[in-house]
């Protein structure tokens, strides 16, 4: 078998690819490392939110209104973190559309809410576009109850559309006032100066926890709360 062999102007070809390809490596790390963004926020907007009952129930969006703060962290060049602390309303309101406009019936809940979401942006400088998802949990601080009728009785009451229609959900006291789900939204971003963002959101909120005792003898086997959320925010870039 013929021997290989190498000679110095070889090795010597070796050793100067190396030397070259060491030195371009931090000219190459540079280009593409990401300096990581850090900003702070708060936003403001409105919530129209409902209650998916088993059996279901005839319901319309209540609307309510939202706000809170944000803290947005990203390493990456398209990919962050997003937290916020906010102050969410919620709740329900019963449709008597067969009877026009004589009855009403809401009600309101009011939580503090904790997403943390995963924050995918793209765009230029000046307009990004951008997509949030992940887990949201909360705490009921309030509930209150509306109603032009006895909504302890509803049967008693004249002119009340009860047949084919529950109404348990009206009297029944909330006892489950934590909450948990999955939230997820889209929007856009205005960089007005280098410092100073501007942002528009829609989201959706679904929970995944009862209002209501949920077991095969209780009134309602679901009672899970559901959210659409309008903000408009304002972000300050930190780092």
């Amino acid at each position: 078998m013929e021997k290989v062999t190498f000679g110095h102007g070889f090795l010597f070809r070796i050793v100067a690819l190396l030397c070259i390809l060491s030195a371009g490596m931090p000219q190459m790390a540079a280009q593409k490392h990401y300096v990581p963004h850090v900003h702070v926020g708060a936003h403001a907007g409105v919530s129209m939110s409902r209650v998916s009952f088993y059996p279901k129930i005839k319901q319309q969006n209540l609307q309510g209104a939202t706000f809170g703060l944000s803290f947005r962290y990203a390493e990456e060049r398209h990919v962050g973190l997003l937290a916020e602390l906010n102050i969410m309303q919620g709740g329900w309101k019963e449709d008597f559309e067969e009877a026009g406009d004589t009855f009403e019936y809401w009600h309101g809940t009011t939580y503090v809410t904790l997403p943390v979401m995963t924050h995918i942006f793209f765009g230029s400088r000046v307009v990004k576009g951008f997509f949030n998802l992940g887990p949201q949990v909360g705490y009921m601080i309030a509930d209150k109850v509306h109603a032009n009728f006895d909504y302890s009785n509803p049967t008693q009451v004249p002119g009340f559309p009860y047949e084919y229609r529950q109404v348990d959900e009206m009297k029944l006291k909330i006892t489950n006032r934590f909450d948990y789900g999955i939230t997820a939204g889209a929007g856009v971003e205005f960089v007005i100066r280098k410092r100073h963002c501007i942002q528009l959101e829609g989201r959706y909120y679904y929970g995944l926890g009862n209002l209501f005792p949920s077991s095969k003898k209780d009134e309602f086997t679901a009672s899970r709360g559901s959210s659409i959320l309008v903000t408009l925010g304002y972000m300050f870039r930190l780092k």
